[in-house]
């Protein structure tokens, strides 16, 4: 079984999505699993993890009917407000269907001393009680903090998103992989191989220019803890699905049978307690 272990989904509307721009208009529409089903039948991709891409409790009970709906829907990352004095009762209530796997907030758009936050910090605590997988999406430049937050909860389960999204367009590899690999040391971190070509010039990437950011990301985690995602249907403003599973399994060519099962299984199978 090969896993996709990061994709969206979503019923579009201008005011819930405006992270979406001009340059990536061509996602300005619903994306459902109708839509995915073929993508990852031509790609012989087996199954998905669901990720949350706006920060409500009825998306997240959305994936959730999404996966009791299809088998190849293997559980979601949904949000949770971790802030909220009643996050254990929201938690119990959510926790108890299977199919969640894990809680994300969309760090990348708060300030580093969110992850300080005292509030939040305890709401992450009670995550490893009941099962659940916490994902870090961030921007290279708040690598550090991540670090601070993760040193906080040893004991939880954490997969950093997109390769902490490093600076593509530019060029620069420091202090981006230096803080990757030091993020890395923690063996409760996994990380996904996802959202790259969307660092990088949606039109003019090349395969050359993101092979030192997965050589990075390789080196940092290991085949054992780092996972295919194709961040569809975001991917889509630089490449197609096809696309990037080829990317990645050129990329991968060079592993052993072993090492590729672990990147595109057995890492995420871990890491979200897929059964």
């Amino acid at each position: 079984m090969r896993i996709d272990a990061h994709h969206h989904f979503w019923r579009y509307t201008p005011a819930e999505y405006d992270w979406i721009d001009d340059a990536m208009a061509s996602i300005r529409r619903d994306f459902l699993p109708a839509d995915l089903a073929p993508e990852i039948a031509a790609a012989n991709i087996d199954a998905v993890i669901s990720v949350q891409a706006r920060q409500t409790l009825a998306e997240t009970e959305a994936l959730l009917e999404h996966a009791a709906a299809h088998p190849w829907i293997l559980g979601a990352v949904g949000w949770i407000p971790l802030i909220d004095p009643a996050v254990g009762d929201l938690l119990d209530r959510l926790a108890v269907n299977p199919a969640l796997k894990g809680v994300r907030h969309v760090l990348q758009a708060e300030p580093d001393p969110y992850m300080d936050r005292r509030d939040f910090n305890a709401g992450l605590a009670q995550l490893p009680a009941r099962n659940l997988a916490y994902d870090i999406l961030i921007v290279h430049h708040q690598l550090p903090a991540a670090i601070r937050l993760v040193d906080r909860h040893p004991n939880q389960v954490f997969v950093l998103d997109h390769i902490a999204k490093p600076p593509i367009r530019s060029g620069e590899l420091r202090p981006w992989a230096r803080d990757l690999a030091d993020l890395a040391h923690r063996p409760n971190v996994f990380c996904k191989l996802s959202g790259v070509v969307t660092e990088a010039d949606y039109a003019t990437w090349n395969y050359e220019q993101i092979l030192p950011y997965l050589e990075a990301a390789l080196a940092a985690f290991t085949p054992a803890r780092l996972m295919f995602g194709s961040d569809w249907p975001v991917c889509r403003v630089a490449t197609t699905y096809l696309g990037w599973v080829r990317t990645v399994e050129r990329f991968a060519a060079t592993l052993s049978v072993a090492e590729r099962q672990a990147l595109f299984h057995d890492a995420a199978a871990r890491a979200y307690r897929l059964t």
